[in-house]
């Protein structure tokens, strides 16, 4: 069923019980059959059927914050919990949705294994937006926002939500080592009248076969007397255009109940979500997110390819393009991708579709061409040098920024890594300046520190690889040749763009 859904964005302390045919909650002075919520909604086996776009007003009843008691089985007393919201895994997702649902007046526990993690966040440190950094120095001198390595105390939170990288190794096949940790951990601590909500996103059948499946062996049966379901994230590190709020929600659930008790809990900060008729739908929904990216990606790179070699500025072009108001969407090329989105995610559909035997050349081919892309980085420079008679031993060459992407303190899959690893390999003396990085390590072991006088460095050539929002390149000689992955200068006489 397609609906979208405004939500309530606070958390009231009353009482409630979830009601039984239909999953949705129902406070005390709306029980009885003349409620004004039944009035508002159609009943459709345990779903609701209404308009596509509910009023606020409307919402406001439909998706009433997740109760701190919910119903429990027949033989047991409703079930207290001492935290609203769990999160397990407080890194790049964890932390800012933890913040969100403390936001919203939620009790919090920010769950996670590493010690020296909690210690950046308890000392501010962590890499936040801004309004996210404000949100945490609030949190943390508010009492029902606690932070603990100990995983025995899930047991104690009605809601538990799975924020846990999903990486791929060398081989780019699915590394689900944390994934399944996580859930083991939640799983062995789950008790009846939780609701647990996977977020990372994985392959297809994760939900039922991570969570459902085990919380059954251990008699917590799915719709019955706990609640399953997977609500994809959507957090975009290092920018404020969308807050969390605003940015609409997928959900679902193992059975129809489950679909509601997660709309509630995501409906404590989040106006919109959309509804899809199972878990699997979304766990999909994520992959297709994310490929969809990563193959326009790799065209547009092929565009900027393209493009050079016919004497033309992609991002003329792109941007030309783009004033069509309907059927495009511009997509911009650069060194590569990284994070554990884009580089990471279309893998595990790439994983599971060779399990079943299915070709998918149009992504195969699109994952290939950006796995390449730093190598086609390292040739442009090598030519470049070659046409100033210098090769790439021995020549100097500096990257401007090396996080993966503008204004976030994040090196996951950087293509930096790759580009600054080859070129060291080819003899190369290879620096960089990126003040959002002090040190990087590569793959074998060599440790960079991040050059604060770029001037005094003597480049050769300088290679800008990410421009942050304060980047400077007001100090580049114009005798000094400029390689630009980022299509962000202007042509020049020493500037050329990848």
């Amino acid at each position: 069923m397609r609906r979208w859904i405004h939500c309530n964005l606070s958390i009231q302390p009353w009482l409630r019980a979830w009601t039984p045919h239909t999953g949705i909650q129902r406070s005390p002075s709306e029980s009885g059959p003349e409620s004004s919520l039944e009035k508002d909604v159609v009943m459709t086996g345990n779903l609701v059927a209404g308009p596509k776009l509910w009023s606020r007003r409307k919402a406001t009843k439909l998706l009433d914050p997740l109760p701190t008691t919910f119903e429990a089985p027949q033989d047991e007393a409703p079930r207290a919990f001492d935290f609203d919201v769990a999160i397990v895994g407080m890194g790049y997702v964890g932390l800012p949705t933890s913040l969100a649902f403390s936001a919203a007046g939620a009790r919090v526990l920010g769950v996670d294994v590493s010690s020296d993690r909690l210690d950046v966040i308890r000392s501010g440190r962590a890499d936040l937006v801004d309004s996210d950094r404000e949100r945490l120095t609030r949190a943390l001198t508010d009492p029902s926002f606690e932070l603990t390595s100990d995983p025995t105390r899930l047991s104690r939170a009605a809601a538990v939500i799975i924020c846990v990288p999903t990486p791929v190794d060398a081989y780019l096949v699915p590394d689900l080592r944390i994934l399944d940790s996580a859930c083991q951990a939640v799983v062995e601590q789950a008790v009846s009248g939780q609701l647990i909500l996977l977020t990372s996103t994985t392959y297809v059948g994760s939900t039922r076969h991570l969570l459902a499946t085990p919380l059954a062996k251990r008699g917590l049966i799915a719709g019955s007397n706990i609640h399953v379901a997977f609500s994809p994230e959507r957090i975009n590190p290092g920018t404020e255009s969308f807050a969390h709020e605003d940015v609409p929600r997928v959900v679902g659930g193992i059975t129809n109940s489950c679909t509601a008790a997660a709309e509630a809990l995501i409906g404590t900060y989040t106006r919109l979500i959309h509804v899809v008729s199972s878990a699997d739908a979304a766990e999909m929904t994520k992959l297709v997110e994310n490929t969809f990216r990563a193959v326009n990606i790799g065209l547009a790179n092929e565009f900027a390819d393209m493009a050079n070699s016919l004497k033309l500025d992609v991002m003329e072009v792109i941007n030309a393009a783009a004033t069509k108001p309907y059927g495009f969407m511009a997509f911009t090329p650069g060194p590569g991708v990284g994070g554990h989105c884009i580089p990471c995610d279309p893998h595990y559909l790439l994983w599971q579709m060779r399990r079943l035997r299915l070709s998918t050349p149009v992504i195969e081919q699109a994952m290939n061409a950006i796995a390449a892309r730093p190598g086609r980085v390292v040739d442009r420079i090598r030519k470049i040098l070659s046409d100033s008679d210098r090769g790439l031993h021995s020549a100097r060459v500096l990257v401007v920024g090396v996080a993966y992407k503008p204004d976030v303190e994040d090196l996951r899959e950087s293509p930096a890594l790759e580009i600054i690893g080859s070129l060291l390999e080819e003899g190369t003396v290879v620096g960089y300046h990126d003040h959002l990085i002090p040190t990087l390590r590569l793959d074998d072991g060599t440790v960079l520190e991040h050059n604060q006088d770029p001037g005094g460095f003597e480049a050769d050539l300088v290679l800008l690889h990410t421009a942050h929002s304060n980047t400077d390149t007001s100090w580049i000689s114009p005798e000094v040749s400029v390689l630009d992955s980022t299509f962000r200068l202007p042509h020049g006489a020493n500037i050329l763009h990848l």
